[in-house]
């Protein structure tokens, strides 16, 4: 019966309005009755009811819907002030959409970045197990024998499982082609361990763990990206053949989609068990080394679990026979698992970032409160009007948060609309992580979209909505009261939120300016190569074919000679890995003497091609680059750069005296050392703001499948460099050609150019550069607009002094200055405040910064001149209005 009154209120409004003009009725005839005349009996009768409105309002009362309905009757008044107002509730809806679209970014990105969904049931079980002295936690941190014992004594975990990477670069042989996989070795009790089945067949389950002796048959489990992509989600899959570095292997299982371990990997995934051999059996230095993943059991906490190992490792340790192996196997951490799927400085990148977005939308709200307490005022009579004919304060406040929840929504919609985009801005900017973000809106993000909603309109209409239900009634019915009654204590409150404003703006510009000086420094670095007109192709190398031919002789040698005949090219050359690039590292360490003058050294190990100098223009500080007289015949070489000679020889300043040492480097069977020929000029390597490390080069030539390095230096990774003046769309159909040419697998390479390289190399300080400047671009406008709307809503406030002002012989020229005098202060005050702010937050981003300060002078005087300018711009036009004011027509409106 109550749902029905809601749901019909109008038919139960004309029942009530029926009954009550029935009982008048039946009252009147009674008093007619008793010799009352008609007219007199229906005073009568109206008289001993009471008041009618009175009794509908508590009758609707006694309904228990009036509250929904008095909110209804809010929200239809709202929408018809907005459509009285339109310019006002754009400026509203426009503000808070700006501060929540940020907002809702940055916590998206931040939601999912940071904290993923894992595909796994009761993800907080999982735990890493990390055996190792200094507690780095490598993943390939514990040997088999050591996990078995474990299994077997240890009882905080439900099962323990390992796993590992294959060697090199993995292709999955499909239909028409083959394509490169993350290839991991695991152990038959991993999924078992992550609680995740396959979607179809057995998966590993039946794989047997032993040693020495493998399976009869090869198996191997599909991710469901790698059975849709390579095999168009064949459902008949289970029980066929596919090659895996060219061996044959029986699909046992598909998994369901979404499923990933190690998760969001960027490549198709495929595991296989791990093939346990002679040395997994043994503990010494050769023994391979795993990857622990376990679950615990329910009730167990990490800390309990590490204590039982700790005793249990104890025992285990002594089994090492080297005293060192000893000492480090008795040292375990258990930490959460995918507790580091992001980097720290990338996680303090997002913070930052999220930090701004919020102050961002922190600004909004205070321009939006600034802009509703002018409405609040301007409507102070009629508010006075509605206290007079009865409304509750309460009742008052109540409209006008309604009023303000309905901008705030809308604002949400739009905000949200605009957050997707900006989500796509980020799966492009952030392309080079290993994780996505996706254009979606999940329950976390839905529900900090619902309360930036809430809060925005709490935060911008509760100050408002107070000061227009507390005002006093009598003085704002009066005629040309009420508009200057309390117009002081309402500037001073304006003027403090316009001041708030400036400080933010100026704390978001200063962080800006600090990021742009980091980039344009970060671009001014000398690089010690050119990167002009450069393509470079990451070459998809298939280790499993090239580790058993001489990869530089018959690939590497006639792919070089194809594209330096191509047309338009004018050199090319392969690297390991080009300058700036990502694609594979190769750390050496040469361990010097004792007591002599050469220390130990820790280098970058790169294969370079004699053309690579004409290709980048590497600068030779003494001694020459390779040429085609340095063959896999001939005396091995090497070249260094100019940090490796200062830390080889760091008392010798000729570098020229450094030429003709030589180096245990090449490994070959046939000779350990090699001799320096070049001094190259310091470059930059793995990325700008670092200072060059020490760098080995030796001739790609000489390489060859009998030398210790040959897997690693032309078996993993190999970029191919190319000097061209042609464009990159017309180089880059001819250049694949050439590779497929070369290796079908090299068909489908990463193609890009140097200059691109360069850019992506800025990685986290660019990202943090452009939302910043985004952030600091709409909190300045944001300011203006605050500072305009006060200034101009003082003068219109302040026409009649105006008017008085030029009727007693005023200038123009003294008003203007009054009012610039006026928004002189207010920015002074909020630069001085944001300038206290900015020196204390500066700290959090000086982590990304480059070549400056976090508290550089320069960058806070430029941004406070820019606010100064700004508020100068915002007061001149409403100090023009006010310099134009008629007087005769200002004093005639009074």
């Amino acid at each position: 019966m109550r749902f029905s009154k809601f749901l019909r209120p109008e038919r139960h409004k004309s029942d009530l309005d029926e009954e009550i003009a029935a009982h008048l009725a039946l009252a009147a005839a009674d008093k007619q009755e008793d010799g009352a005349d008609a007219d007199a009996a229906q005073h009568e009768a109206r008289r001993e009811f009471g008041n009618i409105a009175l009794v509908k309002d508590r009758t609707r009362e006694a309904w228990g819907w009036v509250w929904l309905e008095r909110h209804l009757q809010d929200a239809r008044y709202a929408l018809r002030q907005m459509r009285k107002s339109p310019a006002f509730a754009a400026a509203v809806i426009g503000t808070l959409a700006l501060g929540i679209a940020a907002a809702t970014t940055m916590f998206t990105v931040v939601d999912h970045v940071l904290f993923p969904s894992l595909p796994y049931p009761h993800p907080s079980q999982l735990v890493d197990v990390i055996e190792g002295a200094n507690g780095s936690g490598y993943w390939e941190s514990v040997p088999y024998l050591d996990l078995a014992a474990w299994r077997k004594h240890a009882h905080s975990f439900e099962q323990i499982s390992y796993w590992g990477y294959s060697s090199g670069r993995n292709f999955l042989g499909g239909p028409t082609a083959s394509t490169e996989v993350s290839f991991l070795l695991v152990s038959p009790n991993l999924f078992k361990t992550l609680g995740v089945q396959p979607r179809f067949g057995r998966g590993l389950s039946d794989a047997p763990e032993t040693f020495g002796k493998a399976a009869k048959d090869n198996i191997v489990v599909l991710s469901d990206t790698a059975w849709r992509t390579i095999f168009a989600g064949d459902p008949r899959i289970i029980g066929k053949t596919v090659q895996i570095n060219g061996k044959p292997h029986i699909v046992t299982g598909v998994m369901p989609r979404g499923f990933a371990f190690p998760y969001q990997f960027a490549m198709p995934q495929v595991w296989a068990p791990t093939p346990l051999g002679a040395a997994d059996e043994v503990r010494n230095s050769n023994t391979p080394e795993y990857g622990v993943i376990a679950r615990l059991r329910p009730g167990i906490t990490s800390a309990a679990a590490l204590a039982e190992l700790t005793t249990l490792q104890k025992h285990i340790a002594k089994n090492y026979a080297d005293r060192s192996q000893r000492d480090a196997a008795t040292h375990l951490r258990i930490t959460p698992s995918f507790a580091s799927l992001v980097q720290q400085s990338t996680r303090r990148a997002l913070y930052s970032l999220l930090s701004a977005a919020l102050l961002l939308w922190l600004i909004a709200c205070v321009n939006a409160t600034n802009l509703l307490l002018a409405r609040a005022i301007t409507r102070q009579r009629e508010m006075a009007m509605r206290g007079a004919l009865g409304a509750s304060r309460w009742r008052l406040t109540q409209q006008l948060i309604v009023e303000s929840c309905i901008l705030s929504g809308i604002a949400a919609i739009l905000g949200a609309a605009a957050a997707a985009g900006l989500i796509g801005f980020f799966q492009y900017a952030i392309k080079r992580f290993t994780f996505n973000v996706p254009v979606s809106l999940n329950l976390s993000v839905l529900a900090a979209l619902v309360a930036l909603t809430l809060v925005s309109a709490i935060l911008a209409a509760a100050w408002p909505a107070w000061i227009a239900s507390h005002s006093p009634i009598e003085p704002a019915l009066k005629q040309g009261g009420q508009q200057s009654g309390t117009g002081r204590r309402h500037h001073r409150l304006r003027g403090g939120l316009v001041i708030a404003e400036i400080a933010m703006s100026l704390t978001l510009l200063a962080a800006c300016g600090l990021m742009i000086r980091t980039l344009y420094t970060l671009r001014h670095v000398p690089l010690g190569f050119r990167t002009d007109h450069i393509i470079v192709a990451n070459l998809d190398i298939p280790t499993y074919r090239f580790s058993k031919i001489n990869a530089s002789a018959e690939i590497y040698q006639p792919l070089l000679e194809r594209v330096q005949h191509m047309p338009g090219i004018d050199s090319a050359g392969l690297i390991t890995n080009v300058p700036l690039g990502h694609t594979f590292f190769i750390q050496n360490t040469m361990y010097g003497d004792k007591g002599g003058d050469h220390p130990t050294v820790t280098s970058y190990f790169k294969a370079v091609s004699p053309g690579l100098q004409r290709v980048f223009g590497f600068h030779m500080l003494a001694g020459r680059f390779f040429n085609e007289h340095d063959t896999a015949s001939s005396e091995p070489v090497v070249i260094v750069n100019r940090a490796f000679a200062r830390a080889y020889a760091p008392h010798e300043p000729d570098l020229n005296k450094v030429i003709g040492a030589q180096l245990f480097r090449l490994g070959d069977k046939k000779s350990s050392r090699a001799t320096i020929i070049g001094i190259l000029n310091d470059s930059h390597q793995g990325g700008i703001a670092g200072n060059p490390m020490p760098e080995i080069d030796v001739d790609l030539s000489q390489i060859t499948p009998e030398s210790g390095n040959y897997t690693d230096l032309e078996g993993i990774a190999m970029d191919l460099a190319v000097r061209t003046q042609l464009p990159l769309a017309q180089v880059v159909p001819e250049l694949r050609a050439a590779l497929k040419q070369a290796s079908p697998e090299l068909e489908h390479s990463n193609i890009t150019t140097m200059d691109q390289i360069v850019e992506d190399s800025y990685g986290s300080q660019r990202l943090a550069a452009h939302l910043l400047e985004s952030f600091a671009a709409a909190a300045l406008l944001l300011c203006i607009a605050g500072l305009y709307g006060l200034l101009a809503y003082v003068v219109s406030q302040r026409t009649r002094e105006m008017g008085v002002r030029f009727a007693l012989g005023a200038q123009r020229g003294d008003v203007i200055w009054l009012i610039l005098r006026q928004a002189g202060v207010l920015v002074l005050a909020g630069v001085a405040l944001g300038l206290a702010l900015a020196f204390a937050t500066s700290r959090f981003i000086r982590s990304y910064l480059y070549g400056v300060k976090a508290h550089d002078a320069w960058t806070l005087a430029a941004v406070a001149l820019v606010l100064l300018i700004a508020g100068a711009a915002a007061a001149y036009l409403p100090a023009r209005r006010a310099a134009h004011v008629n007087p005769v027509e200002a004093l005639r409106a009074e």
